[in-house]
């Protein structure tokens, strides 16, 4: 049964698995998986008839990509996974109902370049779409982590990541005039880096 599971759902985000469980991501939306890796994220999705496009500025997560959606979905046009910065994508204004954004604004350079992802993530999602992200943060960890400088810290694991806390993330919720969709929830690992859940609508 777990290798059942594991071919169905691949090794899926918990925290989007809970979206799918609440229904907060359905067949009939447009989805991007902005910095979606090797696809960790979309075999769940794509062999189960879900709109996916995906982005990633690694050539070959991309080319891995693609190669899985054109195993799991006939229709696939390789098209749908471009090789791009998540700081300049190329897709349209209000493209999307639902942008996945995993594990990625964590590695932006400077407050300048994390607001970049942001407004470039905020600038193709549709009015009504939802963005769900999960980043590092210092919630729970503020004693432990060394600043660097441009908001960057050094984390007890060994990782220099840029870090936000909450109040950076419900300052940055009211200046897109977004409303969260749930509450900012923080996951601590052992007191080694922390992965906080960031889900935001857009309001119509």
């Amino acid at each position: 049964m777990n290798m059942e599971l594991q071919e169905q759902f691949g090794n899926i985000d918990i925290y989007l698995f809970d979206q799918l469980l609440k229904g907060n991501i359905t067949k009939d939306m447009k989805i991007l998986d902005a910095g979606c890796g090797s696809g960790r994220n979309l075999r769940y999705l794509l062999q189960s008839g879900y709109n996916v496009y995906a982005l990633d500025r690694s050539e070959e997560a991309i080319q891995h990509v693609q190669r899985l959606g054109e195993k799991l979905v006939p229709q696939w046009s390789r098209e749908q996974a471009r090789v791009e910065s998540l700081d300049n994508m190329s897709f349209a204004d209000e493209s999307f109902d639902f942008i996945i954004s995993s594990a990625v604004l964590h590695f932006a350079e400077h407050e300048g370049h994390f607001d970049q992802m942001v407004q470039e993530l905020w600038r193709v999602l549709k009015p009504g779409g939802r963005l769900f992200a999960r980043l590092a943060s210092s919630i729970g960890i503020e004693e432990l982590v060394k600043p660097l400088g441009n908001q960057r810290y050094l984390l007890p694991d060994g990782s220099t990541r840029f870090l936000v806390d909450e109040d950076q993330l419900m300052r940055i919720t009211t200046a897109l005039q977004g409303e969260l969709f749930e509450p900012i929830k923080t996951t601590i690992v052992a007191g080694q880096r922390c992965m906080t859940t960031w889900c935001v609508r857009k309001r119509t």
